[in-house]
């Protein structure tokens, strides 16, 4: 961190906190935010592609055909701004912006639509054989024929003529299916080899049709369109036209049937989708055995078919086959007015956040505290820019970050306005010293030759204390500790990336920005508003107003006292291991509650809109009687204003319908407020993540502590990080509450801003302990300890307001973010003053490293021995 005070430099900084600024409020300005759909409104579908049939393998590359296939699918859906993207090697997130029916977004873009056309072997009996078909929701289709002139989809008259193939397979097609088509035998011959017969499915009739082989696959199909039937303008009907060898293949189909007898099952052609054959046309009698049919186009219809149904059916014909067999493994949906009410609530928590500690650090810190507010402010501007720059999509998780973030932004300031007040004060001693020994107060001019050691060399003076200087070196020195602090927040941030899903992914993006923005806020736009603001006379006239002009009236009583807090370390240790006892036997006494994420299944969440209240009690009896697995194991509870969460198992679509019919009918009326559902597979693996993500999240800020100051300052952290984290998570399951993804980001937060107060401390400890090396190690961490403290409750007092907003507007889904950070923070304080710094002291009789005064006085041996040999060489060369 530059120490330097130049006009120069000053200029520097304050274009670049211009340019930063004027950036930001152009983003901000210019580009709309990319909401989750947690704040928007919608469904997202998290698929999971499986090895094919075929032995294709479920890896990057197929996977990303898949995708592809999935947009032409949304894109012919008309969803706006839908989003499609592999996640890992065989993940699939699919987003779409106000879809609020997940059961039918689920059937269209989950659908494997594997499409193929059959030749028809024989008829077997009704136990079938191979593949039997799922239940008709709706009855497929019963007729295929070329399209007709003026078909909605087909070409029109006067462009794209038919050839006269095309016309010969048009009137040979008009009499397939329906009451036009020959008439079609009620039963039927069974296949002449029986080994050729590939599967047995049922037509539209029940009839078990045998089929063979697959003639065509549904890549060969080049277009299909929904459409009115030209001849009646009253039924719809799917147009086909096939492509490259399908044209052929569709020839010699049509061809291979048309030499059975007419009116038998063998001269019927079969279009299968998904294992349900949706037509079984019969190629008529005026089709020559082995010429087949040219050109290359059909019309599917059916008596059922409508608008939507005809659409839906096109898409997926169009779209085509999935190269791959996909699982749901995740849903999702939340409706528009939840995320409309999160954004309003975390923006009110916000506001009243950040207007409050600036409130607070004002009253602190005086004028440097209010400047710190105003560049609070433009931390707003450039995280919110930043987030909106970078494409970065903002969750509610992540609007928690962004708030949380303010803190960051904080303790960077409380870190640098201390040490300032300490520079100042050392100052201010030195000048009263030199006073008494009767030197003479030094002009502006000599007080500025000072700083470079020119007025030392000719006659001593008396240097009034310096704002300014004292502001700078302040910040030179609390640069190690702002810096470590950072860094473990991005630790932390960056596990939250890589193994948390969904929106808690996004509050660690936020979280990121966030602190990237705090640094920008606190160490170049806040040091140039108090560098311009010590400059003036009026300020340097009077000191006390700035706030960093004398030390603190807790800090000062503090130092006074000089309390030993380090004689009852063993009392705090013997405290913390009861803790830890307790915490550790919650999950033996109650039993864990945890998330939907951890252990899959489905939340359902309903807004009462009717005129009847219901009990919590009540919705649990209408649940219990319905006629579903677990139905009467269901855990119902209340969630927000009144409404009612209902938690199953993994429950289909119709079941779910079930539970709001129910619940309609008992209250009046209900609305879908979100939908969630996690499979089996899913939740193992987002288990297993935050097992990994808190274990590393440990590891590595051992590691960096041990690299940054001595090994066994790391350990003593890890294991001061491991009673914060037990001591809230017993603390949440003594309480019954949620441990979800939410609540793993709220613990790796706690991890990051517990590790801050200890590298505050630690950085400390090494800087007093390389001035004193007369002391024990014991006193130095306490005196060490006692100097910190004030900006400990600062920097906490800060983070809490925001908390505490967080808690009363944030709304329910983060209320137990904000209530497991509040306790967090609370006793990741107690933590390092009583765990962490005890520790260190106790495991200090084995860690062998140097200690900090005796690399001081290596390295200043280095510095002189390498002036002396540079004063010896005489620049002779050899």
């Amino acid at each position: 961190m530059s120490s330097q005070t130049g006009a120069g430099a000053r200029w520097t900084r304050a274009l670049i906190s211009l340019l930063v600024i004027l950036v930001a409020f152009g983003a901000a300005w210019f580009i709309p935010p990319r909401l989750g759909l947690d704040l928007s409104g919608g469904t997202q579908i998290v698929l999971e592609t499986q090895d094919g049939t075929d032995g294709t393998e479920a890896n990057s590359e197929n996977t990303d055909k898949v995708v592809e296939v999935l947009r032409q699918r949304i894109d012919r859906l008309g969803v706006a701004e839908a989003t499609m993207s592999r996640s890992g090697e065989n993940r699939i997130i699919v987003e779409l912006p106000g879809v609020q029916d997940p059961a039918e977004a689920a059937q269209i873009v989950g659908q494997t639509a594997q499409l193929s056309f059959h030749p028809v072997l024989g008829v077997g009996d009704p136990g079938g054989q191979g593949v039997q078909a799922p239940d008709f929701a709706n009855p497929p289709a019963d007729e295929a024929r070329a399209p007709a002139d003026g078909e909605d989809g087909a070409p029109a008259e006067g462009e794209g003529q038919l050839s006269p193939d095309e016309l010969d397979m048009e009137a040979l097609l008009e009499g397939m299916g329906g009451d036009q088509g020959m008439p079609q035998a009620p039963g039927g011959a069974p296949a002449e080899n029986p080994a050729d017969v590939a599967m047995t499915l049922p037509d539209d009739e029940g009839q078990m049709l045998q089929l063979g082989e697959a003639a065509i696959q549904g890549d060969r199909v080049s277009s299909a369109d929904a459409a009115l039937d030209s001849v009646n303008r009253a039924s719809w009907v799917v147009n086909v036209s096939f492509r490259g060898e399908g044209r052929e293949q569709w020839r010699e189909l049509t061809g291979e049937a048309a030499c059975n007898p007419v009116g038998t099952p063998q001269r019927r052609v079969a279009i299968v989708l998904d294992g349900q054959i949706i037509s079984s046309p019969q190629v008529t009698e005026e089709t020559g055995c082995e010429s087949g049919m040219a050109g290359g186009q059909t019309t599917i219809s059916g008596a059922n078919f409508t608008s939507e149904s005809a659409n839906e059916l096109a898409v997926l014909i169009e779209g085509g086959s999935l190269p791959l067999p996909v699982t749901e493994v995740q849903r999702q949906t939340v409706g528009p007015t939840l995320g409309a009410a999160a954004i309003q609530a975390s923006a009110i928590a916000a506001v009243l956040g950040i207007a409050f500690t600036a409130l607070y650090i004002t009253l602190v810190y005086r004028l440097v505290g209010f400047l710190a507010s105003i560049a609070l402010a433009f931390y707003t501007l450039i995280a919110y820019g930043a987030l909106v720059a970078l494409g970065a999509t903002l969750t509610l998780p992540g609007l928690a970050g962004f708030v949380l973030a303010i803190g960051m932004a904080i303790d960077a300031n409380v870190l640098i306005f201390e040490r300032a007040r300490e520079e100042y004060q050392r100052q201010q001693k030195t000048y009263e010293a030199n006073k008494s020994a009767g030197m003479q107060d030094a002009t502006d001019a000599e007080a500025a030759r000072s700083e470079t050691g020119a007025l030392a060399r000719r006659r001593r003076r008396a240097i009034p204390p310096s704002l300014e200087k004292g502001f700078v070196q302040g910040t030179q020195k609390a640069w190690s500790a702002v810096l470590d602090t950072n860094v473990t927040t991005f630790i932390a941030a960056g596990l939250l990336f890589f193994f948390a899903s969904g929106t808690v992914q996004g509050f660690g993006v936020t979280l990121s920005i966030g602190t990237v923005a705090s640094m920008i806020s606190a160490l170049i736009i806040a040091r140039v508003l108090v560098e311009w603001a010590v400059r003036r006379a009026v300020i340097k006239k009077h000191p006390a107003i700035t706030g960093i002009g004398k030390i603190g009236g807790v800090r000062a009583w503090l130092v006074k006292k000089n309390p030993q807090l380090m004689d009852y370390r063993r009392v705090g240790l013997a405290v913390a291991a009861l803790v830890v006892l307790t915490a550790i036997a919650a999950p033996f006494v109650r039993d864990t509650n945890l998330g939907v994420e951890f252990t899959g299944g489905r939340v359902l969440e309903y807004e009462i809109t009717g005129d009847e209240p219901i009990s919590v009690d009540e919705a649990r009896s209408v649940i219990s009687g319905l006629d579903f697995a677990g139905s009467d194991t269901a855990v119902v509870q209340e969630a927000g204003d009144g409404d009612i969460s209902v938690r199953t198992g993994n429950i289909s679509d119709p079941e779910a319908a079930a539970v709001a019919t129910a619940l309609d009918e008992a209250t009046g009326g209900v609305e879908l407020v979100s939908d969630e559902l996690i499979g089996p597979s899913m939740g193992d693996e987002l288990r297993n993540k935050a097992l990994i993500a808190l274990g590393a999240a440990l590891a590595l800020q051992m590691a960096y502590l041990a690299w940054r100051f001595r090994w066994s300052f790391g350990v003593s952290t890890m294991l001061s990080l491991a009673f914060n984290m037990v001591l809230v998570i017993g603390l949440f399951i003594w309480l019954g509450k949620p441990i979800d993804g939410v609540f793993l980001a709220a613990i790796l937060s706690v991890i990051g801003f517990t590790v801050n107060d200890t590298v505050v401390v630690f950085d400390r400890v090494r800087d007093e302990w390389a001035r004193d090396d007369k002391s024990s190690f014991k006193k130095i961490a306490n005196r060490a300890v006692v100097n910190t403290l004030p900006r400990t409750v600062n920097t906490t007092v800060g983070a809490l307001i925001i908390l505490g907003f967080l808690t009363f507007f944030g709304g329910s889904s983060l209320q137990d973010f904000s209530i497991a950070m509040l306790v967090g923070l609370t006793t990741g304080v107690v933590s390092t003053v009583f765990v962490a710094v005890p520790l260190a002291i106790w495991l200090q009789k084995w860690d062998k490293t140097p200690a900090p005064h005796v690399l001081k006085e290596r390295k200043a041996k280095q510095k002189v021995a390498a002036k002396a040999a540079r004063d010896n060489d005489d620049g002779a060369v050899v």
